[in-house]
């Protein structure tokens, strides 16, 4: 029986945990990574520090997008996406993509993730903080190329970002399918 009560307790620290996280994961993403005014910045070492969710290799060199995939978020939002199967207010998503490098390997034809080409951003916004074409869908929109990492080259979340998340919607615009780190 005490086996029982301490696993049922555990449980429930660990469900309420991802909801705390999320909760401070707001707090830090609106007062570091998205100015008052609703300006998304690239995270600094997020490839060092935040939770590797999956990757995806676009190989159609004349696709939109074409390259490696790498995508990032806090762990903090994993935790609190893996609790309830949401991401939390405050979540940011990081998709970095690479050229796509192909070479003989002892192991025969290999690709793998070459330079960066640019990153998009996404930021979970459950409240309706901004009224800005980089913000819809309850998600912040961004786009940086490698050249310069500082600035947002997306012309708005319709024109930029939507077209290619329309597949997603019934994910909330997410394609969770390659994320095996939130299963």
């Amino acid at each position: 029986m005490k086996s029982l009560l301490r696993s049922m307790l555990a449980a429930m620290l660990l469900a309420n945990a991802g909801y705390l996280m999320a909760d401070s994961l707001a707090d830090e993403t609106y007062g570091t990574l998205v100015a008052a005014d609703g300006t998304i910045s690239l995270p600094d070492g997020f490839r060092q520090r935040w939770t590797h969710l999956g990757s995806w290799v676009v190989a159609d060199s004349s696709a939109p997008g074409a390259g490696f995939h790498d995508v990032y978020t806090q762990p903090g939002a994993a935790q609190a996406y893996r609790a309830n199967g949401e991401f939390a207010d405050g979540t940011v998503l990081v998709k970095e993509i690479r050229a796509l490098e192909t070479g003989e390997k002892t192991t025969g034809m290999a690709q793998w993730a070459g330079e960066t080409a640019v990153w998009f951003v996404m930021v979970r916004d459950t409240q309706g903080r901004f009224d800005s074409p980089h913000w819809g869908e309850g998600w912040g929109w961004a786009l940086f190329e490698a050249k310069d990492p500082a600035t947002n080259v997306s012309k708005s979340f319709e024109e930029t970002c939507k077209g290619c998340h329309v597949p997603a919607q019934p994910s909330n615009w997410v394609f969770v399918e390659g994320y095996p780190t939130l299963k």
